[in-house]
This record gives structure tokens, C-alpha cells and sequence, in this order.
């Protein structure tokens, strides 16, 4: 057999750590779009959806990343789902000096909120598991 799940986990004979983190994003985004009514809910505040998409959706995509030697190419795709879903969650900005909607940047997007980037988790989880 050349690869079984367990645990949630893809086995392989090599454990190439992309094939693991697609995987990831790919249980991510399923997850995404079942709480997708959530997120376009006005019902609720912007917070409520940041706590929503760090409790259910990133704890999906981040589990068993103490294992993970991420890459910049991994960085950077992690980095993208993270910003695709913050996009959702606090939609487009008006650009008060040009009177048009605009998309916003990964910059704006971390300064809407303070929590911490996918990078900085996945460093973190890195760190306290290996107790330094």
C-alpha cells in the first residue's frame, strides 16, 4: 500500500509534507463552505466570524503541523487560503477617495484584526511542542 489516512493524516512511504498540507486546505475549504452561511450572515459581528474561522476552519487545516517543515511555497498557499477566507468574512472596502469598491490587500486585511497569521500559528505550534 503506498498511502492509507490516519488519523486524519495522509501516510505514505516518503510523507511528502505538500501532498499533507493540500489535504489540509482541501478538509479547509469543505469546512469553509459549510459555514459559509455564517460568514455572509449580517447577523453577526465581524469578530464572531473571526472566532468562527479560527476555531473550526484552522484547527482543521493546522492539525499535525508540529510535524510539518514548511516551505516557502507551503507558506505561501496557506498564506492565500487564510486571506481567501478573510476576504469572505469582511468583504470589499470603499475607496473613499475614488467612490469605488476595491478588494482588499493582505496588509488591510491583517489590520481589520489581531490575530495572529496561519505562519505565525503553525511557528508557534512548532515551538511549544518542541518546548523551546
Amino acid at each position: 500500500m503506498e498511502h492509507y489516512r490516519y488519523l486524519g493524516t495522509t501516510i505514505t512511504n516518503q510523507n511528502p509534507i505538500h501532498e499533507e498540507i493540500k489535504s489540509r486546505l482541501k478538509s479547509g475549504t469543505a469546512y469553509y463552505h459549510s459555514v459559509q452561511n455564517l460568514v455572509f450572515s449580517s447577523l453577526l459581528s465581524k469578530n464572531i466570524k473571526i472566532e468562527t474561522f479560527r476555531s473550526v476552519i484552522l484547527s482543521v487545516v493546522l492539525y499535525g503541523c508540529e510535524t510539518w517543515s514548511v516551505s516557502l511555497r507551503e507558506e505561501h498557499r496557506l498564506m492565500v487560503f487564510e486571506n481567501m477566507v478573510l476576504r469572505k468574512i469582511f468583504g470589499p472596502k470603499r475607496d473613499e477617495a475614488r467612490g469605488h469598491w476595491r478588494r482588499l490587500h493582505k496588509d488591510g486585511l491583517y489590520g481589520l484584526h489581531f490575530s495572529p497569521n496561519i505562519i505565525r500559528v503553525i511557528n508557534q505550534e512548532v515551538c511549544y511542542r518542541r518546548g523551546m
